[in-house]
C-alpha cells in the first residue's frame, strides 16, 4: 500500500515509517516527496486522486470543515485518517511515539 503523510506531519516521520514498513511491501512518502511543500490542499488531494491508491494520514482536520475543501476531498474518494483533535499540540517524540503505535493499526484499517 501507498501512503502520504502531509504537511501536519514531519517529513521524518514519513521516513521512519517507510524504513519500519518496506519490508512488507509499504511506501510512505510526505507531501514534499512529491509536491511543492507550499502546495494548497486543493493541489494534492487532486493530484493523488488522479493516480489513485494512496492512502492519507493527515493532522489537519480543517480539510472536513471548509466546505470547498470537504467537497474536494469526497470527490477524491481517498482513503484517510485524520489524527484526533490536539494532535498538532502534542510535542515531536510524543507525536512520534503514538504514530508508530498506531501504524500497525493503520495499516490494517487501510486495507
Amino acid at each position: 500500500m501507498r501512503f502520504f503523510l502531509d504537511n501536519c506531519l514531519s517529513p521524518r516521520y514519513a521516513q521512519a515509517l517507510l524504513a519500519l514498513s518496506e519490508r512488507e511491501g509499504h511506501t510512505v512518502v510526505h507531501l514534499e516527496d512529491k509536491f511543492p511543500r507550499n502546495s494548497p490542499d486543493k493541489v494534492w488531494i487532486r493530484g493523488l486522486s488522479e493516480e489513485g491508491g494512496w492512502t492519507i494520514v493527515s493532522g489537519d482536520t480543517r480539510i472536513l470543515k471548509h466546505p470547498e475543501l470537504k467537497r474536494e476531498w469526497a470527490q477524491s474518494r481517498l482513503t484517510a485518517f485524520f489524527l484526533g483533535h490536539g494532535w498538532t499540540n502534542l510535542q515531536y517524540w510524543p507525536q512520534a511515539v503514538l504514530l508508530v503505535r498506531w501504524w500497525p493499526n493503520i495499516i490494517e484499517q487501510a486495507a
